[in-house]
This record gives structure tokens, sequence and C-alpha cells, in this order.
């Protein structure tokens, strides 16, 4: 039997057991299984891994950064984003870390954008998500504004003119995820177009407040879905290669 599972802080919400667990039925794999491990300290990962002799384990809020300093053997973008959220098992034993995250991003977005027009985007907040989301961005040449409660750019000094010139607008912060779906980050909507994309990797609910607010203006509006559906199954790929 396989072992693969996801590690967070909080996963009520998350949708990685019933997506593996739906994969697993519909494409006849039946020696693998997927759990959810909620821990406190990114250290109870590493521990509870090669206690239960994972294959493979996906990584979420808040360890994403910090679960490169866990790991001795890292892929090539892991080193250039920052942050891990898929880790392998590899033939000699030994766990090495990846980021599926961009990945999902840029596939899940680049067909519902203009990009003879986007090459600027506002990006809220400074996590890993953010991290590999301004890595995709940038391979992609769309300069990322990022957005943070402490920053240079804060939501304080955040302005319409940040948002009039970035006509995609990307919520990487876990406000709005159930059950605290009436928070979202704190920005001029005003200032948004029905030129605008809005993506939130916010996924449950379907529709965000941060992306009902940015709906209003008639903008394009994409939540986190079918990333963490690429993502996934990029994860998949890894796992198995």
């Amino acid at each position: 039997m396989k072992r693969f599972g996801l590690f967070g802080r909080s996963l009520s919400h998350s949708f990685s057991k019933s997506y593996f667990e739906h994969k697993f039925k519909n494409e006849g794999i039946v020696d693998c299984s997927y759990d959810l491990f909620e821990v406190e300290d990114s250290g109870e990962i590493m521990q509870i891994a090669d206690s239960l002799g994972l294959n493979g384990f996906n990584v979420t809020i808040p360890f994403k950064e910090d679960m490169r300093f866990h790991l001795a053997n890292l892929a090539p973008e892991v080193e250039e984003i920052g942050a891990v959220n898929c880790v392998k098992r590899s033939k000699n034993g030994q766990l090495v870390g990846y980021n599926t995250d961009s990945f999902g991003f840029w596939n899940s977005i680049k067909g519902s954008l203009d990009l003879n027009k986007v090459n600027k985007a506002v990006v809220l907040g400074s996590g890993g998500a953010s991290k590999a989301i301004t890595h995709a961005l940038s391979a992609n040449n769309i300069e990322p504004t990022i957005v943070s409660r402490s920053g240079e750019l804060n939501y304080n000094n955040l302005h319409a003119g940040h948002i009039r010139e970035s006509y995609l607008i990307v919520n990487c912060t876990p406000l709005g995820t159930s059950p605290r779906v009436k928070e979202f980050p704190d920005i001029p909507y005003e200032a948004l177009t029905s030129a605008h994309v809005a993506f939130d990797v916010v996924y449950n609910p379907p529709e965000s407040a941060f992306l009902r607010k940015c709906g209003l203006s008639g903008s394009k509006t994409i939540n986190g879905l079918r990333m963490l559906e690429l993502q996934a199954e990029h994860s998949w790929a890894i796992w198995n290669s």
C-alpha cells in the first residue's frame, strides 16, 4: 500500500482527500490511500511522514515556506520560489521537495488572460502561495506587485491607481475561506472594471466574498479549484515518476 497525505494546521475546508479518493476509485487505483494530518508545527511533518512511511505528501498553510528548511533535497523551482507544497520519497528513501502551485496557478488562469493587455498584477499576500504565483507571473512576463499587512506596500497605502493599472488581481490570503466566509481583503474594489480578472486561491466556498465584490464591477472571476486540481495531478505525476 502506498500512502500519501496533506499536512496543514487546519484542514476542515480541504478537498484534497475527497479529490484523491475520487481519483483512486475512478481510475481503479486500489493500492493507495490519502489522508489528512493536522499539525501545529512544521517539525511534526517529518516525524509523521517517516513514522508512517509516507510515499509522498502535500503541504499547505502555514507550512509551505518552513518546509524547505526540513529537506536536504529541493527541486530547482523550490530554490527559485522559496516554498514547498509537494514532497516525494525517492527510491533511496530521501524526501525531496517540489512546488506544484506555480504550475497549477498558471495553467488554470492563462486561458482567461489577454496577454497583450495584462502585463501587471496585484498579488494580495506574501506567503507560500504568493511566492509560487509571483514566480509564475514573472516567468510569463507579468510584473507582480505584492501587497501584505506589514510590507512596504500594504493595505493602508494601496490605492486605486495600483488596481487600475493592473488588470489581474490575485488573492493569495486565506481570507474568506470556510467557515469565515464573510472576510475579504481590504482593497479599493471601486477601481475594478470589466477589463479586470480576479483570481482567488480560495475554493471553499466556490465564490468567496473577494470574488463576489470583484464581480460587482463586471470583472471576470476565477476561484482556486482548478488550480487545486492541476497542482494535485502534478503532485501525483511527481510521486509516480
